[in-house]
């Protein structure tokens, strides 16, 4: 019989990302554990990101010698340890005090990139000091260009590594989830406010003694400096620009000297134009569920996408990974590097960063465990052996 985990168990005692993942319901209050787990209206893209690797089969090769295994990967000519980095997430800080640091020192500990949200709640010149590593930079293309420009030239300044343009956010989805949790859109209900009181540790750790973190990337731009959740979202909205095409990527590959990478890419036709307006990297990616419901998963496009671009920039991508067979599918197929989003996340929640560090630990082992099952040992060996099967 199979040993039920408890909740309650230190992130230590966890095996799983699902074991991470039950500590974390257990110890964030019900408004930030939507925000983290909430998807697009009904959730059916959330849920298909899952239930896309069940239709993906591993087949091996036996009396194979496999005792050389590695999972390292080449990554814009850096040698990593793993095929991951870590996405960038909004409101990290929201999850557990200074959440970004963790984040990007946990990252830079296992010696892949950490990827900083424009909305996070640490300055990217504060993590790029105090947590080194592979420090690359998130972006949304700005109706105010100065602002836009303002925040890729203070990346360039820090030693960003390479910028990661978003793209399938100029109209926001429909996150129910986060509307019902206010009255306003500066006040909790009654409801999500006694969620916050029985859940004291969270409280002291996110909000004593300055109270809810600021996006401090956003400060300067502004009204009177404020940096909260209200003016933020309100800056955002004004500002999220739908009238962006391919010309505005290529205006950002001109005056960005470093990796540019495209995230948010679902078709074929969209990579390919990625590339030739520049990019060196994209991201298949649908925002994690929480965009358009009824999208198709990452990992449903891949193989279509690889092809598109035959080897000509970085394929990564993103969606529902949680497991080290995940990432060994999305390999196999073609990615070369796989972004983490709420995996590493459940060990921000669950403890800090070594919960973090724990995270990738896990996935680590489950990655190189699967390449030998496979009768392989290296990722690229692991190339077509998967079936696609139908549900």
């Amino acid at each position: 019989m199979r040993r039920r985990f408890h909740s309650h168990y230190d992130f230590k005692q966890a095996i799983t990302i699902a074991e991470l993942r039950a500590i974390a319901h257990r110890r964030l209050p019900t408004f930030v554990l939507e925000y983290l787990e909430g998807g697009a209206e009904d959730e059916v893209t959330l849920g298909r990101n899952r239930r896309a690797f069940d239709d993906i089969a591993f087949v091996w090769k036996t009396l194979a010698d496999v005792s050389r295994r590695d999972s390292s990967v080449e990554i814009f000519g850096k040698r990593q340890s793993l095929p991951l980095a870590i996405a960038p997430t909004g409101s990290a800080g929201l999850i557990a005090r200074r959440g970004d640091a963790s984040l990007a020192r946990a990252a830079a500990a296992h010696s892949i990139p950490f990827i900083q949200s424009t909305v996070s709640t640490l300055k990217l010149e504060t993590v790029a000091a105090e947590a080194g590593g592979w420090h690359w930079m998130q972006l949304y293309m700005l109706k105010d260009r100065a602002v836009t420009e303002a925040i890729v030239a203070r990346a360039a300044e820090a030693g960003c590594e390479a910028l990661v343009l978003t793209t399938d956010t100029v109209v926001f989805g429909n996150r129910e989830w986060d509307r019902r949790h206010y009255a306003r859109p500066d006040e909790l209900r009654l409801t999500s406010k006694l969620s916050v009181l029985t859940h004291p540790r969270w409280a002291v750790d996110v909000l004593v003694p300055n109270g809810a973190p600021v996006f401090e990337n956003l400060v300067e731009f502004l009204p009177a400096g404020k940096g909260n959740p209200v003016e933020t979202r309100a800056f955002l909205v004004r500002q999220m620009d739908a009238s962006i095409t391919f010309e505005d990527l290529a205006w950002l590959r001109r005056i960005w000297p470093r990796k540019l990478v495209v995230k948010g890419i679902l078709d074929a036709d969209d990579a390919r134009r990625a590339v030739g307006s520049g990019a060196d990297g994209i991201v298949v990616s649908n925002h994690g569920g929480r965009q358009l419901d009824g999208a198709v998963a990452p990992i449903q496009v891949l193989p279509e996408i690889v092809a598109a671009v035959d080897g000509q920039a970085c394929i990564m991508i993103d969606g529902g990974f949680r497991r080290g067979t995940d990432v060994v599918k999305a390999v196999a197929l073609g990615a070369n590097l796989v972004l983490l989003g709420r995996a590493t996340l459940y060990g921000l929640a669950a403890g800090g960063e070594a919960g973090v560090a724990h995270a990738l630990a896990i996935l680590g082992e489950e990655i190189e465990r699967t390449i030998g099952i496979l009768g392989a040992n290296t990722l690229a060996e692991c190339a077509g052996r998967v079936r696609l099967m139908k549900s």
